[in-house]
């Protein structure tokens, strides 16, 4: 073979790869293509959001890489399943599919926030309750695993203190919940559906719901939420809800649901959990301070008939015997509008605040009565003896009994009658009204007016008025103007008091 015939043998060849090779990559560098086809990807964003929106993108991210190493996934090995909540549910016990079960054992999951760097971890007690010996096992965002043991838990609050043998770990940044304002961005941090590491985006919904779902053995339970629409679900109890400066405002607790798969959250607001938390790493129990009244959210016609400038505060319904409130001169139907120089709106709200105080601490009260604003100082008593409730008696009491007519107030729907002598002894007390009947449905009905009560009492314009006879009821009746808002005093059979608003005419 010929030099010239070699040499165009090679021209050949590298003109042919040079060929292929423009064909593979169509000396493109920014769009892909296959060497068999012209199809092209475009990769070019079509769209350049607003500098807010990319921080605001940038924050959740920055937040959620800070925080999500503080929250730690945990299991917890039970000898007995639980019983579910048909509505309101804790929002942990997640099985896994391929989770080893027998009839004596069960394994449930949780969330965990890392308070201290030396393994102290704040959760849920319904999250770690009844976990057997050695049953609570920590893991760690980097799959670090650790034995817990139980340091403290408060039935009231839900909140549990846990502890692993580590250092120098990450501690979240507790912040202040009283600062928390509804429609504010938050995060939801936690283990949910046995998914670790989760983060979830919504809003503040609400603030100091009470859901009904947190009661004790004695019916006492502190529920002060925060509401959200940031997803949580079983798996979350006990992780953190954050804001977006990665500070931890609320200990996520439970969540409602509805036919329709509409899921809301209720957290812990922070400043609660820290209280309790705090006092069970130093004493492994929190005692709290109680002032000793029953007490009732204020309406708009409880407000009326109280003479009220404002619509809110907590009625006091009535006083534990020998207790603090009525040491310090609280009355039943006193309003109470704040706590520490801070406005309370309702009945759980008074709790949460009341319930982060201890045995022997003072709270102030500012209280309208009968048309005017006073302070009381109360010293809290722990809670012993609290469910004796003080009995209405009147020394002075007429002894003669009425003999008149039951009278009806067909128009708000109740019937009232003299005491006789098996009421008398029934409620222990010598006065007032017995209400004999209310209809269903009617005004009373709504208002809760109850059959079977004693009305000894009523409040018109912030003026305690005494109901002693059916006559002194039926001229405190005949004396409301239209539309006018009165508060009625009753005692219960047990001896339990409390107040019912109702709206003239009652006649």
């Amino acid at each position: 073979m010929s030099k010239r015939t070699v040499l165009t043998a090679i021209i050949l060849v590298s003109t042919g790869i040079i060929f292929g090779a423009v064909l593979v990559s169509s000396f493109s560098g920014s769009n892909l293509s296959f060497a068999d086809s012209n199809t092209r990807f475009n990769s070019e964003a079509p769209f350049t959001p607003s500098a807010d929106a990319a921080s605001l993108n940038q924050t959740f991210s920055d937040v959620s890489e800070i925080v999500t190493p503080q929250v730690v996934y945990i299991s917890v090995k039970t000898r007995a399943p639980r019983n579910p909540h048909s509505f309101f549910n804790w929002p942990f016990r997640q099985q896994p599919d391929d989770e080893e079960q027998n009839e004596n054992y069960r394994t449930g999951t949780g969330s965990g926030i890392i308070i201290t760097e030396d393994g102290y971890i704040m959760t849920n007690r319904h999250v770690v309750e009844d976990a057997i010996e050695e049953g609570i096992t920590v893991t760690l965002n980097d799959n670090r695993e650790y034995t817990a043991r139980l340091i403290g838990e408060d039935e009231n609050t839900d909140i549990a203190v846990i502890k692993i043998d580590e250092a120098g770990l990450s501690a979240a940044s507790l912040g202040n919940s009283d600062d928390v304002r509804t429609g504010e961005w938050v995060l939801a941090v936690g283990n949910p559906l046995g998914l670790t590491s989760t983060v979830t985006a919504g809003i503040v919904s609400a603030i100091s719901r009470n859901i009904g779902i947190m009661r004790d053995r004695r019916g006492f339970g502190i529920e002060n939420f925060i509401q959200t629409d940031a997803a949580i679900n079983p798996g979350n109890s006990g992780g953190a809800l954050v804001n977006l400066q990665g500070q931890v405002i609320g200990v996520n607790t439970a969540i409602a649901g509805s036919v329709q798969g509409t899921y809301l959250g209720f957290a812990v607001p922070i400043n609660l959990a820290k209280v309790v938390a705090k006092a069970l790493i130093r004493d492994g129990k929190f005692v709290r301070g109680y002032i000793g009244i029953r007490i009732n959210d204020i309406d708009a016609k409880t407000a009326e008939a109280l003479g009220m400038p404002v619509y809110k505060g907590v009625l006091v319904a009535s006083l534990v015997d020998d207790g603090a409130g009525e040491k310090a001169g609280i009355e039943s139907g006193d309003a109470i509008v704040e706590v520490d120089g801070r406005p309370v709106e309702s009945a759980n709200q008074l709790q949460a605040r009341v319930g982060m105080k201890h045995p022997g601490e003072s709270v102030e009260l500012k209280i309208w009565r009968d048309g005017s604003y006073i302070t009381k100082s109360v010293t809290l008593q722990g809670q012993d003896g609290e469910e004796s409730v003080a009995e209405a008696k009147d020394d002075d009491a007429k002894e003669e009994i009425e003999t008149a007519e039951p009278v009806s107030y067909d128009e708000i729907g109740f019937t009232v009658a003299p005491l006789d002598a098996r009421a008398r002894k029934s409620f222990d007390r010598k006065t007032g009204v017995l209400v004999s009947r209310v209809k269903r449905p009617s005004k009373a009905f709504e208002s809760g007016l109850q059959q079977g009560t004693v009305i000894f009492e009523a409040i018109r314009k912030g003026q305690r008025v005494p109901i002693e006879t059916l006559a002194d009821f039926k001229k405190f009746a005949a004396g409301l103007k239209d539309d006018e808002s009165v508060l009625f005093r009753y005692q219960t059979p047990n001896g339990d008091s409390g107040f019912v608003p109702l709206k003239a005419p009652i006649e």
